[in-house]
């Protein structure tokens, strides 16, 4: 599937009428049927040729039944008789099909006609069967199609697939045209129906892209102050996080070209092709510049040279590299050409293809905040009959992590549970559903739980839900299910806290959150189950990276042991064979700790533990408010409140900001100020608006 879909237009054809498209299928098919005809049609009869008076020996002995005189060639056949077969030495063999015949020349069909009645007299005074006689007007026309159709349909098939394979049908492919680019050309007639208005969020990245369009459509705003067209910019993100859909909306808005191709495009199996199409890329380019380049998932040919797996040989890939490297920034200028591209794998990339001169931008398109999440909620809410009393704040704070993709696949889920359960619009439950239904999986209703099961789940999910209410960096608790959904029998869901910078506490109160199922079990039942695998795993990577990677370990301060660079080929491990094991007691120790925290804090909060219990067996889901009727209200303020107490705050100053007037300075107002100062030198106070 292309990344823009084409608008119907006169250009592409969009209006034109739709013709059957030719299918190789039906060449195949015709070559069957050929050869089937051959099959059923061929003639399988013995033929020998004989001279005139051989045949008139045969006929006059009753041999020959049938005889077809062909008047145009001057040949007749006549087919024999069994007896007359095997007195001409036939192969009369019963596995073998067809008539025997013998063949000769004739003076001329009335002759042949006079002979013929002589020999029907001469047999019938022998009292044999006369001869029948048949007038054709060729025998050879048939045969000469038989024997050479097929070489003839062969040598037109031949013809048709040079011609298809010349002319490079399906966009710039072929054996001859394989070095064309692949890419899709949009300009002012040929655009997408993508805005900056479709992308909600992403302030920051959408600032410098619109820059980049705005120096395209009006250059001499920026030459005349001496700044110069930036050569590139490189779209950096995780997945589904609107990198295509920014190049979207500036083909969208651009009205200049817009030449778009994928990384995967430039390879191929053959040697050159790649380097090839690079070179044909910019050289469309240049021709119409000013434009744009995008190239999506550039890091499947700008990965960094040295890291072959071939070990030396020469990669196709790296040739294509070279290529492009040569063509963003070599001694032939690309003035008006700008160069976008999108990956979500930048630690891959070849530093030479990041550095100024190619890509003068990376532009970091990050996972949306909660004000992002609101503004792409509202856009894909545009289309959908939701209820009016729907909070899309909210919204936003369930969907902490997601990204614009996500959000948008909510939206649709949402109203794909609202029609199927025929509603009038979209409410808070079906969305809640969807969220459940994309993180969770599908609701396992066939799966029997014994009664014992069910009170270690319950036991379990209330744990956590305990620890993370009393702790203080525990994210504030959405609703605790028991219900199987996917792999899992039970979840406590959340609304993750957005921190920019993570405190060890943080890390040591997630790690205990996580490990208070597993010390519910044990606290409670006296036993541990395998349902805490998932909560032991996520728990060790985080202990680990706290000793590896953020230096907050008391024996391994400061020291960090990871390679985010992604240069070192991993094949030994940075620190010795001691420090291996004083990280492996310090993973230890913390994670211990942690869980005898986890065991602490249910023994003291015991009885509100099992009211969260009994109330999970029985209604199987709880919420929020069910949660704090029992624990109360928590001591610890939610950040994400305080961040929306302080936009909150941010938007009143602004609006009260608003009609206020400047009060102009005048020069006596200066020379007042200075004279009430005594001091000539002092500049004038600010006055405030």
């Amino acid at each position: 599937m292309n990344l823009f879909q084409q608008n119907k237009s006169p250009r592409n054809g969009g209006n034109r009428k739709k013709r059957p498209m030719f299918n190789m299928f039906w060449m195949y098919a015709l070559i069957a049927l050929c050869m089937l005809g051959l099959y059923y049609f061929q003639d399988n009869a013995q033929t020998k040729e004989v001279d005139w008076t051989d045949f008139e020996k045969a006929a006059l002995a009753g041999n020959i039944q049938k005889i077809y005189v062909f008047s145009e060639s001057g040949v007749a056949e006549g087919i024999l008789t069994k007896q007359g077969a095997k007195e001409l030495k036939f192969n009369t063999d019963s596995s073998l099909s067809g008539d025997m015949k013998i063949k000769t020349t004739i003076p001329s069909s009335d002759k042949v006609q006079d002979k013929i009645d002589e020999w029907n007299a001469s047999l019938v005074s022998q009292d044999k069967p006369v001869i029948k006689v048949n007038y054709e007007k060729s025998s050879d026309l048939m045969k000469i199609l038989w024997s050479f159709g097929p070489i003839i349909l062969i040598a037109f098939f031949m013809v048709f697939m040079f011609r298809k394979v010349g002319s490079g049908t399906g966009g710039g492919g072929g054996i001859f045209n394989v070095g064309k680019s692949k890419a899709l050309v949009f300009d002012k007639n040929n655009g997408t129906n993508v805005t900056f208005k479709d992308v909600a969020g992403l302030a920051e990245a959408k600032v410098e892209i619109e820059e980049i369009v705005e120096f395209l459509k009006n250059p001499q705003r920026y030459t005349e102050l001496g700044a110069k067209i930036p050569r590139g910019a490189l779209l950096v993100g995780p997945p589904g996080t609107g990198k295509t859909l920014l190049a979207k909306a500036v083909a969208g808005e651009a009205n200049v070209p817009f030449l778009s191709m994928s990384g995967s495009d430039f390879v191929e199996m053959f040697v050159g092709v790649g380097a090839a199409r690079v070179r044909d890329l910019f050289k469309q380019a240049k021709e119409k510049a000013p434009c744009i380049v995008f190239i999506d998932e550039i890091d499947a040919v700008g990965r960094a040279r040295g890291k072959n797996p071939n070990m030396g040989s020469n990669d196709e890939r790296e040739n294509t590299l070279n290529q492009m490297l040569t063509e963003m920034d070599g001694f032939q200028s690309n003035n008006g050409v700008i160069c976008l591209a999108a990956t979500n794998r930048a630690d891959m990339l070849d530093k030479a293809l990041l550095r100024p001169g190619r890509f003068d931008r990376q532009i970091y398109v990050d996972l949306p905040e909660l004000t992002d999440r609101m503004e792409i909620f509202n856009v894909h809410l545009r289309n959908i009959k939701v209820n009016s009393h729907l909070d899309v704040e909210q919204l936003a704070r369930q969907t902490q992590g997601f990204s614009g993709a996500d959000i948008a696949n909510v939206c649709n889920e949402a109203a794909l549970i609202a029609a199927r359960n025929n509603k009038e619009s979209v409410d808070w439950n079906d969305f809640m559903a969807a969220i459940d239904r994309i993180v969770g999986g599908l609701e396992k209703k066939s799966r029997v739980i014994t009664d014992a099961e069910k009170y270690s789940i319950a036991t379990h999910e209330a744990g956590h839900a305990t620890i993370t209410w009393m702790i203080e960096y525990g994210n504030p608790l959405v609703k605790v299910t028991i219900v199987p959904r996917g792999r899992a029998l039970g979840a406590a869901w959340y609304a993750p806290e957005e921190r920019q910078i993570i405190p060890t506490q943080a890390l040591l109160d997630t790690m205990c959150g996580l490990l208070g199922g597993r010390a519910a079990e044990e606290v409670f039942t006296g036993q541990i189950g395998t349902g805490a695998s998932d909560d032991l795993e996520r728990c060790t990577k985080i202990a680990r990276s706290l000793v590896l990677v953020y230096g907050m370990s008391d024996k391994l301060p400061n020291l960090n042991y990871n390679d985010s660079t992604g240069q070192e080929m991993g094949f030994t491990k940075p620190y010795s064979e001691d420090t291996a094991k004083i990280i492996d007691a310090e993973v230890k120790r913390i994670v211990n700790e942690q869980y005898e925290r986890a065991k602490e804090i249910l023994r003291k909060y015991a009885k509100e533990h099992n009211q969260i219990r009994d109330m999970l067996i029985e209604k199987e889901v709880i919420y929020h408010d069910d949660v704090e009727k029992i624990l109360g209200k928590r001591q610890w303020k939610s950040r994400t409140d305080e961040i929306m107490e302080i936009n909150k705050k941010n938007e009143e100053g602004k609006e009260s900001e608003k009609g206020k007037k400047v009060i102009d300075i005048t020069p006596e107002d200066v020379e007042n100020v200075k004279e009430d100062n005594n001091d000539p030198g002092t500049p004038p106070p600010f006055k405030h608006f």
